[in-house]
């Protein structure tokens, strides 16, 4: 059995830590008698035997077992006679790699008992155990203490997952209006992280209005200061969720104002392209023209340079200047028409 820890609580103190199950439930009774306890099991990683042991040790209801064990559930609370069967979203954030690192926590909590079930190294709930043990007070409110201090532990994390986000947007700000060519692909990598978080933070806010109010109905002094610590953590968890909710416009908005660039960049392509082949559409008709006006002049001298005995006008005196007024006559005819025209 992977258990992580083990350990009877009463009074706010740690009686002992039972090696086993069995023995666990067996010490509980006996600590029981006259005085409240409770013990806390963490397990970490169990297969399907493994849970299906600490079922029917704790009388556990198959559908959560059943969820405990395939993990990848979102955040969600759910009651099974008097045991509550919370699902939690743990997260940390991979600065090297840019995305938010989603861990899940499993949390059977029972009139006697508390039973939590990680399938990842992190969070580590030694820390959260170690400080509800230096808190006798607050732990003397029995198992919802223990739940409310993992779910503290749990959005406190989440801050520094808002402080990486918030780094890699405004990273990705500058690329945007930069025009860098990998800023697109960087934000949608970021937007699909937002959502994920997103997805984990905000099933929370109801679920923390649920455990206050099952807390209200059993109105015991202890659960009052109960409710008072789990609405402090929603008032976390709604400053949290805001920012996400945040971070996901302004990186829609990023990914519109991207593709309205890249649009204008294309469009001024375009006209320089267009401009371009008008230019050089210009610059052929004035060759062309130029050529036409040429080739009339060629075309005459041509003709009458081919020497043959009987040419028209040969022998005749001014068939020199007729052919030279003729050339001139026709390049000038010519100029003129592709003037007119706004070839030339």
């Amino acid at each position: 059995m992977p258990i992580v820890d083990n350990a009877i609580y009463a009074a706010g103190h740690r009686l002992s830590g039972p090696a086993s199950l069995g023995t666990t439930l067996q010490e509980l009774r006996t600590a029981t008698e006259g005085r409240d306890a409770f013990c806390w099991v963490g397990i970490l990683r169990p297969d399907v035997g493994e849970m299906n042991a600490v079922a029917r040790e704790f009388s556990l209801h198959p559908l959560a077992v059943e969820d405990a064990v395939s993990a990848h559930q979102r955040p969600k609370i759910e009651q099974y006679g008097d045991v509550t069967f919370v699902v939690l979203r743990p997260a940390r954030y991979v600065d090297h790699d840019e995305v938010v690192e989603l861990g899940e926590i499993h949390v059977f909590l029972g009139p006697n008992f508390v039973i939590t079930v990680r399938h990842a190294d992190e969070p580590d709930l030694a820390v959260v155990r170690a400080r509800l043990e230096g808190d006798p007070k607050l732990l003397a409110m029995g198992p919802p203490a223990v739940l409310y201090a993992i779910l503290d532990r749990i959005v406190d994390d989440y801050v520094p997952v808002l402080k990486g986000l918030q780094t890699d947007l405004d990273e990705i700000e500058v690329q945007v209006f930069a025009a860098e060519p990998h800023a697109p692909q960087r934000t949608y990598q970021l937007t699909r992280e937002v959502v994920e978080f997103q997805r984990a933070v905000s099933p929370l806010r109801n679920m923390l209005a649920d455990l206050r109010d099952e807390l209200k109905d059993r109105g015991s002094g202890s659960d009052l200061e109960l409710r008072r610590a789990l609405r402090d953590v929603a008032d976390h968890v709604t400053r949290v969720n805001d920012r996400v909710e945040g971070f996901r416009q302004l990186l829609t908005n990023l990914l519109d104002i991207d593709n309205a660039l890249v649009a204008r960049r294309q469009n001024e392509e375009m006209a320089r392209m267009t401009q371009a082949g008008y230019e050089q559409n210009e610059q052929v008709k004035r060759i062309s023209s130029w050529a036409a006006i040429l080739f009339a002049p060629t075309l005459v001298a041509s003709i009458y340079g081919m020497n043959f005995h009987h040419m028209p006008e040969l022998a005749w005196p001014l068939g020199y200047p007729f052919a030279l007024a003729l050339m001139v006559l026709l390049g000038l005819g010519l100029y003129l028409t592709f003037k007119r025209r706004g070839w030339l």
